[in-house]
């Protein structure tokens, strides 16, 4: 039996003794505020709802040892964590001793299987399968749903969305992110067409999609709004349309061609220049010039919702709900309004103590003048812009229990380099720190207390993977 065959009998096995749990009971659900665990909340939740099962759910930033305690005190015994759980195998064994829990999660784990016979752990990697790259959160949740209920299928592309948000779309899919697509389409859900693979395509003016693009990354272009409308013009294309501004819809084949054809030849000392066109992953039920048309802006548009504290927006928006997607559509402005605040900030203390400056890294430590949900954004935009010269970018933000959340990204993507290895290196030694994530994304959670003692231990480990790598 082959490593996938061996995930199917284990979900199968998480099915049957969730089919156990009796109808009068109420299920408590706990998910990740990310795109990835909102996606997976949503199936969790279509589940429970088209089985008339009664449950009460709860998005979080991460899962401490305190949060886990007080889960365990509540007044429940049976439990389903989607998106999260695998780094705290342990302390749930402990805490949740006497009660059932189902964990359906694809980060790697902290152990490969658990101890007690209450406890239902299903990820890819206890079978040497890839979680970060073959099948995220919102997947994992799918295949238990789809397995436990067939009607489920029909929610198929908010798995997709899931892996979208997390970032597992490198031009196609791998092995079950891919089964799972097969069977959106067959639902007619979505549909994968040949287009522009540039962020705000399905929304956004012409001139603003190619100014705000950063991968792929344009010269002269990306991150100028008068580069950007010179641009069009000098390939032929006029960047409006009678009094506004042309989309991308608007683009005769021609005009396709000749925007095409440009961006390659303004990047054409790049590796993969053509890169700028590939599968773009629309949804058929969603309207067109909609930010929930295009699988990966729905993706940004959960995330938004959770780094908002609005997750039950996101919910809603992935179940179809006409007026909570109209809302959460309002808070991806509001998200954008926080975006551009932090970026002011940094902009304004980019001199000052709290941007410290390596050869290879940069580390801004926050403090309490960002949101937390929001500074893995910050780093996110600024490791993608042509300004950022560093390899790696790291940022901190206090949270109002005394805790510091740490977000680490990296300028492009480097095959020898594991983020989340880095991210477990600085955090050796340092008592109450929990990290985790992914290759090219990680984080961390500790008390602000020893920030200072992380920051030094993460200097270290910067320029050493920087030196390693050239090495």
């Amino acid at each position: 039996m082959d490593s996938y065959e061996l995930l199917k009998k284990d979900i199968l096995k998480a099915v049957e003794q969730f089919h156990k749990i009796p109808k009068d009971e109420v299920i408590r659900v706990i998910s990740h505020l990310d795109a990835d665990g909102i996606s997976a909340a949503s199936l969790i939740v279509k589940l429970l709802n088209t089985e008339d099962r009664k449950y009460s759910l709860s998005i979080v930033q991460q899962i401490k040892p305190d949060t886990l305690a007080n889960l365990a005190k509540e007044p429940y015994d049976f439990f389903i964590f989607t998106d999260l759980g695998s780094g705290a195998l342990s302390t749930i064994e402990k805490e949740f001793a006497g009660k059932k829990v189902i964990i359906l999660d694809h980060h790697d784990p902290e152990k490969k299987g658990v101890e007690s016979k209450d406890i239902s752990f299903v990820n890819p990697h206890k079978f040497g399968i890839d979680g970060g790259k073959e099948v995220a959160g919102a997947g994992m949740a799918y295949l238990f749903a789809s397995a436990a209920d067939k009607r489920m299928e029909e929610f198929a592309h908010v798995a997709i969305i899931g892996a979208m948000g997390d970032m597992q779309e490198k031009g196609s899919f791998e092995r079950i992110n891919k089964e799972i697509l097969e069977k959106a389409i067959e639902k007619k859900k979505i549909k994968v067409i040949r287009g522009l693979r540039m962020f705000g395509a399905q929304t956004r003016p012409l001139y603003k999609i190619l100014e705000y693009t950063t991968d792929p990354y344009i010269p002269g272009v990306s991150g100028s709004e008068s580069g950007s409308i010179q641009f069009l013009q000098q390939v032929g294309i006029n960047p409006k349309n009678g009094t506004g501004w042309k989309k991308v819809k608007d683009l005769t084949k021609e005009e396709m061609q000749k925007l095409v054809t440009g961006v390659i030849l303004t990047r054409f000392n790049e590796e993969n220049p053509e890169d700028v066109l590939g599968n773009v992953y629309l949804l058929e039920e969603e309207n067109e010039g909609s930010p929930t048309r295009d699988a990966k802006e729905f993706a940004t548009l959960l995330n938004a919702c959770g780094r908002m504290d609005k997750a039950s927006l996101g919910i809603g928006a992935c179940l179809g709900d006409i007026k909570l997607k109209k809302k959460a559509i309002a808070t991806m402005g509001h998200y954008r309004k926080e975006i551009v605040s932090s970026l002011r900030w940094y902009e304004a203390n980019a001199d000052s103590e709290l941007i410290i400056q390596g050869d290879s890294y940069m580390i801004i430590n926050a403090q309490d003048s960002i949101r937390p949900t929001i500074i893995g954004t910050l780093a996110s935009i600024l490791s993608k812009s042509n300004n950022f010269t560093k390899q790696f970018i790291m940022s901190l933000a206090q949270l109002a229990d005394g805790t510091t959340k740490v977000s680490l990204r990296m300028q492009g993507i480097h095959k020898d380099i594991d983020l989340k290895d880095l991210m477990m290196k600085m955090t050796t030694g340092i008592e109450d720190c929990e990290a985790g994530g992914h290759a090219n994304a990680a984080g961390a959670l500790m008390p602000t207390d020893v920030e200072q003692k992380f920051i030094e231990n993460a200097k270290l480990v910067l320029a050493k993977a920087s030196m390693e790598e050239i090495v």
